[in-house]
């Protein structure tokens, strides 16, 4: 679901790629979700890594040992787009990266999936808020429907309202 995010589909965390490195399946979050950086172990943090080697624009591949380990991704929401569209070359408003930060909330937080799954009131509220957030929002549009689509499938699995 968060690959659908940022304009790759499947592709940015599909089976190991031409980079031939592991699938990434720990997700860190710097503050205000201002980079994410993905790994592919929680194993790679008992050691420091090497390199930052930039691939693109705000992307690098993350390098211990010589292998690649995982990626960082600098300004998430500058990036949010559906499927394979170029994103915007403007910047996100500020309620873009807002709710960027509540559905990643949402959608990776173990506490608050599980309440979600077990039809808490107060996730589920949440959930609602977010939806009703992004339907909302006027400006940055094509950022708030790349984030529909990531809470897309909670909304339809969990939300019923």
């Amino acid at each position: 679901m968060l690959a659908d995010t940022f304009g790759s589909q499947h592709w940015l965390w599909d089976t190991p790629d031409v980079f031939r490195h592991e699938m990434c399946t720990v997700l860190c979050r710097a503050p205000g979700d201002t980079v994410l950086i993905c790994l592919r172990d929680l194993d790679v943090l008992d050691e420091p890594l090497e390199a930052g080697i930039g691939i693109a624009p705000d992307v690098a591949l993350l390098v211990q040992h010589g292998t690649v380990v995982g990626w960082s991704l600098t300004d998430p929401a500058r990036y949010l787009t559906t499927n394979f569209a170029a994103p915007d070359p403007a910047p996100p408003v500020p309620a873009t990266r807002r709710l960027l930060t509540e559905c990643l909330d949402l959608v990776t937080t173990v506490s608050v999936v599980d309440d979600l799954v077990d039809g808490e009131p107060a996730a589920l509220a949440r959930l609602q808020a977010a939806d009703k957030a992004l339907r909302e929002q006027r400006e940055d549009r094509h950022r708030a429907d790349a984030l529909l689509e990531l809470i897309g499938t909670y909304v339809e699995d969990y939300g019923n309202w």
